[in-house]
């Protein structure tokens, strides 16, 4: 199943791999150290090569970059720094000659303090767009209306001296929050929706999806147990809330509704929505992706922590299985947000690359979409930063206990020896780590032992096996750290294994199991119905 051949169907998102690209990072073509679309563009040649299916572009509108981007100050226009819409329509032609779709960021929830909505919107309680952001009044001693707190840390209110309100903000005070009970704000979001479908793109990331919508009474959030408990120890005072009220309120479902019939207009379009809901995400997934017309898929935080074992994994996958009947999920390891997952996942004295092919053979087989970030491909372990180097608002405030997120967007890497490894001939806006020199791409490219070729025979695996791509998927019981799990599609099933264990395990081959036929599995060996693997050892095999 090539690119070209998913185009041809409805539901190519279905089973399909995804590689974002944060765009800052990727390739600068103009020597100002940052990132561009016409970078990008000369680049997707090796993003196909790679053999996914779609690319995944982050934030490149107009915005002030308060937060990389993701402070958007025009949703129809191209930042200058990454280029223009010519340079979008050309990456687009390019990509669909190459049998690639493109899905880019819709940042929906809030927008930059310097948009002209907002701008409007607090020049006064009575003008046009008075009611398009989330105000309110003081409470008698001037106190916020309520506790909610923003993620990036403090209140989420931010008092207007000129509307002599508060306005709320989820994230920075620079990023309002738009007002979802107005029926305008709607309607002016999906018209900036339309914009981009008419300019040919073939999907949507939805950032903070289930931020949309607040409660219209303003109602505070009570504390999490372990708050009250006193046995809370997250570095951010966020967690310390049951976002009861602040997020994922039901209203949401109705424009969820409403993005799903205009992308309906379209054909063959998608939406993938980032859930970020501690403790009710599953929930909220299934509510979001069932019915067939919401989201086509969505994906959570649950494979994007610290957790690495097998009893993690087969508990996230059961659960959603369980809980989203009809629904469809994509599964990441990594992206722009959180510590790259070989960093996260390694164990002390640990080999990276046995834990970047382990995870790639993972993400392979698992049932969903999947998404992969740039440079993962390369084994790159998170980059560590002097303090005077951060540009995240978030590793910048709350320093030195969180270091925020830009040791995972650091440039890639494409020439070991070339000035910037090949990313700028410019002082990049983030330093090239030394250590991620010696995984530049030209270093990997015809080592059949590297990362990168590793990533590609696993995608090129799970494009030959229909089974991999959308068939259903049961686990099997078993004893350790060892995963272990039929996937059953298109006229066949296959059995895959993984050892999380630091030592070598085994796995005995009886009960309805069958006959089977290896596919893959390096030095495991299966022998009198027993198969043994090595530590972080995978096993693809036909059941006959």
């Amino acid at each position: 199943m090539t690119g070209e051949s998913l185009g041809q169907g409805a539901e190519w998102w279905r089973g399909c791999v995804i590689y974002q690209v944060y765009p800052r990072s990727f390739q600068d073509t103009t020597g100002d150290g940052s990132g561009d679309l016409g970078g990008i563009t000369s680049r997707l040649a090796y993003i196909a090569s790679l053999g996914v299916d779609a690319v995944w572009l982050s934030p490149f509108f107009k915005s002030p970059m308060a937060d990389m981007g993701y402070d958007v100050s025009d949703y129809r226009d191209v930042d200058p720094m990454f280029g223009t819409l010519a340079d979008f329509d050309a990456l687009v032609a390019e990509a669909h000659r190459l049998g690639l779709k493109i899905i880019i960021d819709q940042v929906l929830s809030h927008s930059s303090d310097k948009h002209e909505w907002f701008i409007e919107s607090r020049a006064s309680r009575d003008n046009a767009k008075a009611d398009w952001y989330v105000w309110a009044d003081t409470k008698p001693d001037g106190g916020a209306p309520n506790n909610w707190l923003s993620v990036f840390g403090g209140p989420s209110w931010e008092w207007d001296a000129t509307r002599r309100q508060y306005y709320m903000h989820n994230f920075l005070a620079s990023q309002p929050d738009l007002n979802f009970h107005n029926p305008e704000v709607q309607d002016a979001l999906l018209d900036t929706v339309r914009f981009w479908l008419d300019r040919g793109v073939d999907g949507f990331r939805l950032d903070t999806v289930n931020y949309y919508v607040h409660d219209r009474w303003l109602r505070g959030n009570p504390p999490l147990a372990s708050s009250v408990a006193g046995t809370n120890t997250e570095t951010n005072t966020y967690l310390y809330q049951e976002h009861l009220f602040d997020k994922t309120q039901p209203e949401n479902l109705a424009f969820l509704r409403r993005f799903r019939a205009l992308l309906d207009e379209y054909g063959d379009r998608a939406a993938v929505g980032e859930i970020g809901d501690e403790g009710r995400s599953l929930q909220t997934l299934a509510a979001y992706t069932s019915g067939g017309d919401k989201l086509q898929m969505s994906y959570t935080f649950d494979l994007l922590g610290s957790q690495f074992s097998a009893a993690h994994v087969r508990g996230c996958v059961e659960a959603f299985e369980s809980a989203v009947a009809d629904g469809w999920v994509c599964w990441a390891f990594s992206n722009h947000d959180v510590v790259r997952h070989v960093s996260r996942w390694m164990r002390p004295g640990g080999d990276p690359d046995l834990v970047a092919k382990f995870s790639i053979m993972l993400l392979a087989c698992l049932r969903g979409s999947i998404c992969l970030y740039q440079g993962e491909e390369l084994g790159l372990e998170e980059a560590e930063l002097a303090y005077e180097d951060l540009r995240d608002p978030v590793g910048i405030r709350f320093w030195p206990g969180v270091k925020g997120r830009d040791g995972c967007r650091t440039p890639m890497v494409w020439e070991a020896d070339a000035d910037n490894a090949g990313f700028s001939t410019a002082k990049p806006w983030l330093p090239v780590p030394a250590s991620h020199r010696a995984r530049a791409v030209d270093m990997q490219i015809g080592d059949e032992q590297s990362v990168l070729s590793a990533y590609r025979s696993a995608l090129a695996l799970r494009k030959q096996h229909p089974a991999l791509v959308g068939g259903s998927i049961r686990f099997l019981d078993t004893e350790g750290d060892v995963l272990a799990f039929i996937r059953e599609g298109g006229g066949e099933r296959l059995i895959c294994v993984f050892n999380f264990a630091e030592e070598p395990a085994t796995l005995p081959l009886v009960g309805n199991i069958g006959p089977v036929t290896a596919i893959f599995g390096g030095t495991a060996s299966v022998e009198e119905n027993t198969l043994s693997l090595p530590t972080l050892g995978c096993f693809l095999g036909r059941l006959d």
